[in-house]
């Protein structure tokens, strides 16, 4: 089909007219004539070299891209505000914790192992970075969606990545932690066992961005303007609670749709219901951090909630899609030392290790130390200082003076600093001999990982033994998977047991221990995903499955309720032109049978028409789409009409999961919802 209206050339190509007073320009502002095709000796001659606009928009498209980013390659923005809503001047005198403060920010979420091209529903840390455009310059909080690390010191950082990237010398597999390389780096690096726990839970298989929680990792300083100093943590906590989604669930996801959560955000944004978390502080002193269990210095250790409850500070509301995903998303620069007046870092190996890679890192990826003019990384308060020149400076300094002390005076001085006013990092006392090795406080590497072992409730733990099993699995040395399951023997005897089971293996020797794991600590029931999860449907979405001659009162209804709970619908059909209903009304569908499995929802609906569902039933998409439902647990409202469908797929067996729609009213099937799964449905068989 084409428009008989747009001008065409010889060859027939489209040459689409001006509009608006658009007169497409090259970089240089000369406007165009042609953008269809190159200059050539006749018809079909030659192309002449003294083609300077074709020339140009080539040589231009040759050098769009830039390096990606070693870890966290992968990434999706949003752009939002933060808001206080705790007056903080007691702890810090940081502007944004100004009760009622509104700080502008841009938040990039990413995965860490795959390059930019992978898929976002990996087993994988996910990054939570965000920068707050303060009135004292930006802040960066370079976070987790896990509150601890692999690793103790930065200097292990390389050995980490290159460990957990694909091979070099086949390189692949991408994007995923089961392999060799990763696994003998994690059996001989004890430090790293309390992280792999988190890793192999579903807190590494988020639902989305939007109900993960985000933390900083690090313990940091806030220092008061008498410059009085507390330890502090940061921790993000998703308004709609938490959820992840289930292994054999997220693998179908990732060919489903490999972008998952970026439409996810993205959807959610452009649909109005904005995500939100809340900001969380968790604020000890010094006698506390000496009598703790552990050291507040050490990455891969968390501070307990129950021990330093989290104080709720500030709301983040992400309500802005990014306009242009590289000139954003891509090109934004985080770094772990942007810290404002009021905010210090502490000993932290791993800390101080990362504020020097990623201010160095900016300088290769983004080609200039001039990175901070790009507008996603430009300050919004004043920026004045001496730091001239560099390749592609966007700005004209003007007066006399590119130094300081000098003699100028009025517009020609320049800035100073000032005191009273700028940033002045906390006086702690520090004295000590060089040297090269950890502190033995940092030697206890099981104890935690216990804790958050016997935290997970029974459905947590069997996913996390699956994952286990499932990842070492594929490592081709046995001594590997036998070396990770002697460490796992300090932190639970039971999951050491049933991994080795899983693989087929004698249970190995414990691993020497440097300091004996504590059995005495309580377990913490805000590391648990099912313990924090949401307590309605909101911003959750329910997949119809349908076909002609459905009941059009009953689809309106259930639409409807979850509408007002705040969910989302989309209508799944043997074609995306949609379905007749039985009042002869026409429903448009989202998704056709073949391209909406029911991995993309929450919660799926079976409501096929009475003449239909034989034909519907014969279809082995529409047979995966029930038997997936079925076995990810997920609440399956139905009619009399699906039982073919219910038959074909092989489910016999209605339990309380499933909700009969023809008795029982829609309001009722989306209240039980909020649940999201119907763990009790036994599906080992």
């Amino acid at each position: 089909m084409t428009d008989p209206t747009q001008p065409r050339g010889l060859g027939g190509e489209i040459h689409q007219p001006v509009e608006n007073d658009e007169l497409m320009t090259s970089a240089q502002g000369i406007p165009l004539s042609d953008d269809q095709n190159s200059l050539r000796v006749g018809d079909r001659g030659p192309t002449l070299m003294e083609d300077f606009l074709a020339r140009e928009k080539i040589f231009h498209f040759d050098h769009e891209r830039i390096p990606e980013r070693v870890v966290h390659a992968r990434g999706y923005g949003a752009r939002g505000h933060f808001e206080c809503t705790e007056d903080l001047r007691d702890l810090t005198r940081a502007d944004v914790f100004t009760k009622g403060r509104k700080t502008e920010t841009f938040v990039r979420f990413s995965t860490v192992a795959g390059n930019k091209g992978s898929f976002d529903l990996a087993r994988d840390v996910r990054g939570f970075a965000v920068k707050f455009y303060t009135r004292e310059g930006n802040w960066d909080l370079v976070g987790n969606n896990i509150p601890v690390f692999f690793i103790q010191d930065a200097i292990k950082f390389p050995d980490l990545v290159h460990s957990v990237k694909e091979a070099p010398d086949r390189a692949f597999p991408q994007a995923q932690s089961a392999h060799d390389n990763f696994w003998d780096f994690a059996g001989l690096t004890p430090e790293s066992i309390h992280m792999t726990l988190w890793q192999m839970s579903d807190r590494a298989i988020p639902r989305s961005f939007r109900f993960m929680e985000g933390f900083g990792v690090h313990t940091f300083r806030l220092v008061n303007a008498e410059g009085d100093s507390h330890f502090v943590k940061f921790h993000w906590k998703p308004t709609g609670g938490l959820q992840s989604v289930v292994w054999n669930e997220a693998v179908k996801i990732n060919g489903a749709d490999p972008d998952f959560h970026r439409r996810d955000l993205w959807d959610a944004i452009n649909s109005g219901n904005p995500p939100s978390w809340d900001l969380g502080i968790q604020v000890f002193d010094d006698k506390f951090a000496e009598e703790f269990e552990f050291d507040v210095l050490d990455p891969t250790k968390l501070v307990p909630e129950e021990q330093v409850p989290v104080r709720i500070v500030g709301r983040l509301t992400l309500d802005t899609a990014v306009d242009n995903d590289f000139a954003q998303t891509e090109q934004v620069a985080f770094h772990t030392q942007n810290i404002p007046p009021g905010i210090d870092v502490s000993n932290d190996p791993l800390l101080q290790g990362r504020n020097f890679s990623y201010l160095d890192t900016q300088l290769s990826r983004l080609g200039s130390t001039n990175f901070t003019h790009l507008p996603v990384n430009a300050p919004r308060c004043p920026v004045a200082h001496f730091q001239r020149d560099g390749a592609m400076q966007p700005t004209v300094p003007t007066g006399r003076a590119n130094y300081e002390p000098n003699s100028w005076t009025g517009d020609e001085r320049g800035p100073r600093a000032d005191a009273t006013k700028g940033y002045r990092s906390y006086e702690a006392a520090e004295q000590g001999p060089k040297v090269r090795h950890r502190s033995a406080t940092f030697a206890d590497h099981y104890s935690q990982a216990r804790v958050f072992w016997i935290s997970q409730t029974p459905v947590e733990q069997e996913h996390i033994v699956a994952a286990y099993v499932f990842e070492l699995s594929k490592c081709e040395k046995e001594s590997v998977r036998a070396r990770i399951v002697s460490h796992l023997r300090h932190v639970d005897e039971q999951l050491a047991a049933d991994v080795a089971d899983g693989l087929g293996l004698d249970l190995p020797e414990p691993f020497e221990a440097a300091v004996a794991p504590r059995t005495d600590l309580p377990a913490s029931d805000a590391l648990s995903i099912l313990k924090n999860g949401p307590s309605s449907f909101a911003g959750r979405k329910l997949g119809i499955l349908t076909c002609d001659g459905a009941d059009a009162d009953l689809l309106n209804a259930v639409q409807q309720a979850v509408t007002d709970a705040g969910g989302t619908v989309e209508v799944i059909a043997p074609t995306v032109g949609g379905v007749t209903l039985s009042d002869g009304s026409h429903l448009p569908a989202q998704q056709r049978v073949e391209g909406g499995p029911s991995v993309l929802y929450d919660a799926v609906a079976l409501l096929p028409g009475d003449d239909c569902a034989d034909d519907l039933a014969r279809k082995a998409s529409a047979n995966n789409f029930v038997s997936d439902a079925y076995a990810h647990q997920k609440f399956i409202g139905h009619l009399p009409a699906a039982a073919p469908l219910l038959a074909a797929a092989g489910v016999d067996a209605v339990d309380d999961g499933f909700v009969d729609l023809s008795a029982t009213d829609a309001d009722a099937f989306v209240a039980k919802l909020a649940a999201l799964r119907f763990w009790e449905r036994d599906v080992t068989a």
